[in-house]
């Protein structure tokens, strides 16, 4: 049977708040640490490493032009990229310059706003934007001014939907910004806004390179309220040097204090052959894999209690929340920036690294300000790779992204959408399920396929079983643990 608190979803209907707020997880840790593995995020299907450099600008214009054709709307989504920094973190793994070089930003601006434009053009007449995200790097590292104008020239080649029902969210560094900023961010547009937080502890800070006082992000929130802002979410980490069980009690007890809408708690991936700025970090501080499923399942318990639902992955929101709700009502949808509220819509990326879902399609641009600028001064989108997806990655897709925000999948629902069997289609992918069914994490019934609270925790492994991909070799393999 499935769990009680998904019988209703079923059938249409829209869970009370109280009932979407009871916990949802079992935690297990002996069957997390069994079966706990490197494994995709599913941010996207098939994941960032199958993009292939033979997919090209051409292509993307290609993709564009299917979404012309294909006649029925649905919203647009912006993503930005700002990828600079005053200071590394050493646990970042984003695409980052550090530099106190205020030119250089002033220099990418230009050729962001040229980009903008040239998208804006290919989208004329489309739909109007319903989603907005600076991501970065840090998005505040630019100047009020800077934001003002970039904001402003993001009107003029795009048509935004009312602020009322349109999502315009900022991750914000709270050491970056004043009260005062704040306000502005809010008149220049922005209605959601994410503040990095990581650890409130001072040493935990100061092992990764980033201190910030708990006043200062205090702050902020106060200002972030003040300001009218709809949505408030802070990031936490756990994994990192220097934490305990002790550490991460304090911090979830001072986030619960604070009461922002959303908290992501994500697992910090520690992987030095790849990130040059964790190799400052010393191997003696990190807490050993018990201690940090025992922070994991500090982080859900005392979230849970204090009312927050567990939306998935690593993502908690109060029970009035867009996303909560989203879930509730089946609309939940997952990409490059988490967990979304709208689903199957046209995502269009603009900025160095940038990566972009337009039609049946994955994009991503240059990695390098050099080759941003050279494609750019060449009148071409800066398209460095990608990936069209076929009617089997289209099929992959739609389960993965249903376990992933839904956890659970009606079978006849696909085969409805597609034109397969999923029984025989996917015959040694149940095999692997029934597996995955006898250690809990799973049930299988005539037509549900559908992730117990025991195998919540373990989402990724139950995707994994329909990624082809994986049979594969990865020509840059860098996944995290599942747990």
């Amino acid at each position: 049977m499935l769990h009680p608190s998904f019988s209703s979803a079923r059938h249409g209907a829209i869970m009370p708040i109280a009932a979407a707020a009871a916990p949802a997880v079992d935690f297990d840790a002996g069957l997390l640490t069994r079966l706990g593995k490197n494994g995709p995020r599913y941010t996207s299907y098939p994941t960032a490493d199958r993009f292939d450099e033979a997919f090209g600008y051409r292509d993307y214009l290609h993709a564009v032009a299917s979404v012309r054709t294909r006649g029925a709307a649905r919203p647009l989504s912006l993503y930005l990229h700002i990828p600079f920094c005053d200071t590394v973190c050493y646990y970042c793994a984003c695409n980052k310059i550090v530099t106190r070089n205020r030119d250089k930003a002033a220099t990418y601006l230009g050729y962001l706003k040229r980009e903008i434009a040239m998208q804006g053009a290919l989208f004329a007449g489309l739909n109007e934007v319903a989603q907005l995200h600076f991501g970065g790097g840090t998005p505040t590292y630019l100047h009020d001014e800077q934001m003002g104008e970039l904001m402003a020239h993001l009107r003029r080649h795009f048509r935004f939907a009312a602020d009322e029902t349109g999502e315009y969210s900022i991750e914000v560094d709270p050491r970056t910004v004043s009260a005062q900023r704040v306000h502005s961010l809010r008149a220049q547009g922005f209605n959601r806004i994410s503040l990095g937080v990581q650890d409130f502890d001072p040493q935990v800070q100061q092992a990764v390179n980033r201190v910030q006082p708990e006043s200062e992000t205090r702050a902020v929130i106060a200002a972030a309220r003040d300001a009218g802002f709809r949505s408030i979410s802070i990031d936490l980490i756990y994994g990192l040097p220097k934490q305990s069980l002790a550490t991460m009690a304090a911090t979830i007890a001072k986030v619960i204090d604070a009461a922002p809408d959303r908290i992501s708690v994500y697992h910090y991936a520690h992987l030095p052959h790849v990130f040059k700025p964790q190799r400052r970090i010393l191997e003696a501080d990190m807490p050993a894999s018990n201690e940090k499923l025992a922070m994991l399942a500090l982080c859900i318990e005392r979230l849970t209690a204090a009312g927050y639902v567990y939306i998935g992955m690593d993502h908690f929101a109060k029970p009035d929340d867009d996303l909560a709700v989203a879930q509730r009502q089946g609309r939940l949808h997952r990409n490059f920036q988490g967990y979304s509220t709208y689903a199957d819509s046209d995502l269009v990326s603009c900025g160095v690294s940038a990566i972009g879902a337009v039609g049946a399609t994955y994009s991503q641009n240059a990695k390098t300000l050099d080759a941003y600028y050279e494609a750019l001064d060449g009148n071409a989108l800066p398209v460095a790779r990608g990936i069209a997806l076929g009617m089997d990655d289209l099929l992959r897709r739609a389960i993965i992204q249903k376990l992933m925000c839904q956890f659970e999948l009606s079978t006849s629902a696909i085969e409805q959408a597609f034109p397969v069997s999923l029984g025989k289609y996917f015959a040694s992918e149940l095999v692997q399920l029934r597996a995955l069914a006898q250690d809990g994490l799973v049930t299988l019934e005539d037509d549900w396929i559908s992730v117990t609270p025991r195998g919540r925790l373990l989402i990724r492994n139950v995707c994994m079983v329909f990624d082809r991909y994986l049979a594969q070799p990865a020509p840059r393999p860098r996944h995290s643990r599942t747990v």
